[in-house]
């Protein structure tokens, strides 16, 4: 996977009764591995469905993909975008039956089953899930169903990670746990994008922030200029 993936024109409306509804408009944006990016607006501004577009999940009006070579219209690159990227909403989803099963779900199916318990093991102790480990998955909090799912994506080796309001409804123990494990994932050089109102709490972990409005992305003041990655 390459260090850094572009997406340019990045365009969406939707079909209304009378006429269509546009949410973005000629967006553009890159993610660079190591480095995370806040992305804030006002509700109903389109930050979700551009997060759903950038991970293969949504199709776009029109838009382009660059993984380093060459632009690629999004259609194209939609099967490496699903291969490379995660996406994790506020409210991830559980799969039937225990903590750790949900974890073994995550694993490559190329492994031994000696393989898949070590790894299993590691990702519970990365997720500090470890006496969580028999618990039904869906019976979690949510600050522990979000390290959950953070510790799938660790054994996924995920490349990018787009999360939706990562730490919503969660207390402070929880939100720091949760961000303690987005640094982790920053220093094993994954790129990070963030949804979030909550901004100020990402101070330490951002290295830029930007704000959707008007259909398109701005610049936004909360990060240090020193701080902020390139485009």
């Amino acid at each position: 996977m390459t260090e850094k993936i572009t997406f340019s024109r990045i365009t969406k409306s939707f079909a209304g009764s009378f006429s269509a509804t546009k949410l973005l408009s000629d967006v553009d944006i890159a993610l660079h591995g190591g480095k995370v990016i806040l992305l804030t607006g006002e509700n109903g501004t389109g930050k979700t469905t551009l997060l759903r577009i950038l991970a293969g999940l949504l199709k776009p009006d029109f838009g382009t993909v660059n993984f380093g070579a060459t632009d690629e219209h999004w259609k194209h690159a939609r099967k490496r975008l699903l291969k490379n990227v995660m996406y994790l909403h506020q409210r991830p989803y559980m799969f039937e039956g225990s903590v750790s099963r949900n974890m073994a779900l995550a694993v490559p199916g190329s492994m031994s089953r000696k393989q898949t318990r070590e790894r299993v093991n590691q990702a519970l102790e990365w997720g500090m899930l470890t006496r969580h480990a028999l618990a039904n998955a869906k019976t979690l909090s949510g600050g522990q169903q979000q390290r959950v799912a953070l510790a799938r994506a660790w054994l996924r080796q995920s490349p990018i990670m787009l999360l939706d309001e990562p730490i919503a409804n969660m207390d402070t123990q929880s939100s720091a746990r949760t961000i303690k494990l987005l640094h982790q994932l920053k220093h094993a050089n994954t790129a990070i994008l963030i949804c979030s109102h909550n901004y100020q709490i990402f101070d330490s972990l951002v290295d830029r922030h930007v704000e959707l409005a008007n259909y398109q992305l701005t610049e936004a003041q909360s990060i240090k200029a020193d701080n902020r990655v390139p485009r």
